[in-house]
């Protein structure tokens, strides 16, 4: 059952019970749905660069796919403007907007997008969207949303540009036309268009304020006919250098489109021709040039020889001689289009046109002033169109889609690959992004591998389905969530009213004003600005802050280039993260006030004389050991007085070859310079690691320590030993040795704490800590300052449950300490010692040096055994010991 769920994922939603209710609330979200995609889909088409029927095929048969093999039961997939306008940015050099290769290559790209997303989900590669970091994405998306917006003003004003090579060049020169021309009844239709979406959402967000703009402005549009074209031939042009420069355009054309095909043609030097292995075309010519014109009658692409193609194509000639002709074309079409013509009636009743102000007195003149329309290809001398209205979207083909595999160049492919690529990342990014914010509202699960396969044959559908590449919509998902969709069935549903619509509805589509899908367009896109993002990111690192800025300048800055945009953000993120992670961050630890250790610059905390705790925070690879390594030694080389280096690992979470070599160098290099090393915190991965290569038998296991205290306590005493520093920071974590008295409530206490007496003839000391190498000599030195300064002293007492641990260093200090005491003439007593430590000097027969009868079980039983023998012939009025001894009968015989 479970595979069978994961090649058909759609057969969730009949699990759990399915019921009447849940099918009427996907059926209602369906219609909501697709009352907003049918309009947005035609004004993303055109966006795109498309007609706009194949916004609604894409609106068709995609969405289906997407909801059958995907899983998010809300995510409303289709035509979206970011994934629009980057299909136009791929698209742009290959041919001309709107033509027939325009829209094979359009197909192209869907094809290899839906490839790649669902390559990446069958591998189950879909973490690979986390390179495009959240700064990298907010950047882009609030410039894309910029450049959508602005990419529309010509549409607002009814005027027409050539785009320039720089997006906002494109602005410019519509801002520019329209200081000289507005339409005006244009203006007023996108005016209105805007006054109805907005109203109506503040009304209530429920009405679908996009549907009742469309059908008022089109209905509208119809009554007063808003567009209004005539049809005439270039004779009834009374205007000789409008002739001309039609003329002249259309020579041009024609040369431009052989070129294009030409261009398009495999080519390839047969092996062992003369120029194969050159880089410039000299074998068919010397000069650098290209004659397009062929003999007449005879077409160029059939009239240059097999030979000479590939010559041409190697040296540039044919992409020379393409871009001057788009520079020549675009002057031209600038100043057909800057013309102005006033329309009269002849004689005979038809309709002449003549430079505006040039109508001849006695003609009848019609109201208007009148533009020839312009496009990218050829112009119909026989039938220019002539239009003093505005622009409607015209005729849309009526039926749905055929299935059909189409005709394709695919030499194209590889110049279309890496738009693909940032397209299938940035589109899936995008959908898995607006999913996972409706699934924390609706507790779904989500797969982000089995929604990139959704996704990705949503697009290889409508490659065979003539619509062109999809993604998820954030307006379009919301309004399905908040119209109750429960399932994906509402995306089916939603797609079967726009199969109602392709089949019934095209007719009543035609006079829908452009104007109106570019303020659909513009309202759509007003949701994906988002200057909070900036902010936000600022906040949480300054780094993401700036790399979400230079991506949104990069992405205004190159547009309609808009891959480089993010190749920008994504070059920024992956370099600092490059940076950090060769370069991680490094500090010096000091005693805090909570108890714990912290950055003593960031802090302000003092630095102790002796001891550099260092934390790495960071992986040990090849990319940072140098730092580290420098770092430290760097440490070592200011602190003259260092004697000892911690190095706290608990954020190392993996190290490898490279970073176990240098830690082997470091520490032979400071242990031969007399330096101690330890570890602390140090995790089992990265502990595995030096146990496999046994550099933890060469650092030694008595230098590995759980925390980074435990690790200061440890080494204290020996780092301080005959140390003249004072106000040490690490005072608080050093081994404790307090001397014991009697306390009010009759337990033995520090006494320099509790402000008690002592005893004059017994020394009685706590140790608190690990008797290891690195303290005992710390106990030692301790015990003889007290005996120096105590000239009455007879008996050393020595409560032993604070130890810990004892290593083999802290049993010989054990021994060495008793046999020095007693060649004093002093008595030596322990007591107190825990079972592990009670063996280990058993084992080592420190025990019996000792002596069995001076080691007691407690306190109170070692000062009860001493205390008389202690103070024999003493002068000693009131110890405080005292009232610590039992009754010489309680216990006799006791240990």
């Amino acid at each position: 059952m479970s595979t069978l769920l994961r090649l058909l994922p759609f057969l969730r939603w009949f699990r759990g019970g399915y019921t009447r209710a849940t099918l009427r609330a996907d059926l209602v979200a369906g219609v909501t749905v697709a009352l907003v995609l049918i309009p947005q889909s035609m004004a993303y088409a055109q966006l795109a660069g498309l007609p706009p029927s194949c916004g609604l095929y894409a609106a068709f048969l995609p969405p289906i796919v997407a909801a059958l093999f995907g899983s998010s039961y809300q995510l409303a997939t289709g035509p979206v403007a970011v994934v629009s306008l980057m299909t136009s940015a791929a698209l742009a050099p290959l041919a001309t907007a709107g033509s027939t290769e325009y829209v094979a290559y359009a197909l192209l790209l869907a094809l290899l997008v839906g490839a790649f997303q669902f390559a990446l989900g069958a591998l189950r590669l879909g973490l690979v969207v986390n390179f495009l970091s959240h700064p990298v994405v907010n950047g882009f998306t609030n410039a894309a949303a910029l450049i959508i917006a602005t990419s529309q003003l010509s549409k607002l004003f009814g005027v027409t540009v050539d785009e320039g090579h720089h997006h906002y060049e494109t602005v410019w020169r519509v801002i520019v036309a329209a200081t000289h021309y507005v339409h005006w009844p244009t203006v007023g239709m996108a005016a209105l268009a805007f006054a109805l979406m907005i109203g109506l959402r503040r009304v209530d967000r429920r009405i679908p304020g996009v549907l009742v703009a469309v059908v008022v402005t089109t209905v509208l549009s119809w009554a007063v006919g808003f567009q209004h074209d005539e049809h005439t031939a270039l004779g009834s042009v009374e205007s000789p250098e409008a002739r001309r420069t039609v003329a002249e355009f259309n020579r041009l054309t024609a040369e431009k489109n052989d070129l294009e095909k030409l261009r398009a043609r495999p080519a390839a030097l047969p092996p062992g021709h003369p120029a194969s292995g050159g880089t410039v075309c000299t074998a068919c010519h010397a000069e650098r040039s290209l004659v397009a014109e062929p003999p007449a009658g005879v077409d160029l692409v059939a009239a240059v020889p097999a030979r000479v193609l590939p010559l041409h194509q190697r040296a540039g000639l044919i992409d020379a001689r393409v871009a001057e002709l788009t520079a020549s074309l675009s002057g031209l079409r600038e100043e057909l289009r800057g013309m102005r013509f006033a329309a009269a009636r002849d004689a005979s009743g038809g309709l002449r046109f003549y430079p505006a102000g040039d109508v001849p007195e006695g003609q009848a003149r019609l109201d208007g002033t009148w533009r020839l329309r312009v496009g990218n290809g050829k112009l119909e001398e026989s039938k220019l169109v002539m239009t003093g209205g505005g622009a409607v979207i015209g005729k849309v083909p009526a039926g749905l889609p055929g299935i059909s595999l189409p005709g394709i160049d695919w030499n194209a492919a590889p110049r279309l690959l890496f738009a693909a690529i940032v397209i299938s990342l940035l589109g899936f990014m995008e959908a898995i992004s607006i999913a996972k914010a409706m699934a924390a509202r609706t507790k779904q699960r989500l797969d982000p591998n089995q929604e990139l396969i959704g996704q990705g044959l949503a697009n290889a559908v409508a490659f065979v389905s003539q619509g062109y590449a999809v993604s998820g919509s954030f307006s379009r998902s919301a309004v399905n969530l908040q119209a109750g969709g429960a399932t994906g069935l509402s995306n089916v549903a939603a797609s079967v009213v726009v199969g109602v619509a392709l089949l019934f509805l095209t007719p009543v589509l035609y006079h829908m004003p452009q104007a109106v899908l570019a303020a659909v367009i513009m309202m759509a896109v007003a949701g994906l600005l988002n200057v909070h993002g900036f902010v936000h990111a600022w906040k949480a690192r300054p780094f993401d802050g700036v790399t979400g800025a230079v991506t949104f300048a990069a992405t205004l800055y190159v547009a309609p280039h808009l891959e480089w945009g993010i190749f920008t953000g994504v070059a920024l993120s992956l370099g600092a993260y490059l940076l950090r992670t060769m370069r991680p961050r490094i500090a010096e630890l000091s005693l805090h006030a909570d108890g714990s250790l912290r950055d003593l610059v960031r802090h302000k905390l003092g630095r102790c004389e002796h001891i550099a705790v260092v934390r790495f925070d960071g992986p040990l690879n090849f990319a940072s050991v140098s730092y580290l390594e420098d770092e430290v030694l760097k440490m070592v080389s200011e602190l003259p007085s260092l004697r000892h280096v911690v190095l706290a690992a608990h954020s190392i979470n993996e190290i490898d070859a490279s970073g176990e070599e240098m830690l082997a160098n470091l520490v032979e290099r400071l242990r031969r310079t007399g330096y101690g090393v330890s570890f602390s915190g140090m995790k089992d991965q990265v502990l595995d690691t030096l146990q496999r290569t046994r550099l933890y038998e060469k650092i030694g296991d008595a230098n590995f320590f759980s925390t980074e205290a435990l690790a200061v306590s440890a080494i204290f005493a020996a780092a301080h030993l005959k140390s003249q520093e004072k106000d040490c920071p690490f005072e608080p974590l050093k081994p404790r040795v307090p001397e014991l008295s009697l306390h009010a409530d009759g337990s033995l206490r520090d006494a320099h704490r509790h402000h008690l007496a002592t005893c004059r003839h017994i020394l009685a000391l706590r140790f608190d800590g690990a008797l290891t190498v690195a303290s005992s000599h710390y106990l030692f030195e301790k015990i003889l300052e007290r005996v120096v300064a105590m000239p009455e002293l007879r008996h050393v007492f020595v409560a032993g449950h604070g130890i810990t641990a004892i290593d083999p260093a802290g049993l010989e200090m054990l021994r060495e300490l008793t046999d020095y005491l007693r060649a004093q003439k002093l008595q030596v007593s322990f007591s107190g010692f825990k079972d592990d430590v009670l063996d280990a000097l058993r084992q080592s027969l420190v025990h019996d040096v000792i002596g069995a009868a001076n080691i007691y079980s407690t306190q109170a039983r070692a000062l009860a055994a001493i205390h008389a023998r202690a103070h024999e012939g003493s002068a000693e009025r009131e110890c405080p010991l005292t009232h610590v001894v039992p009754h010489p009968d309680s216990h006799r015989g006791e240990r």
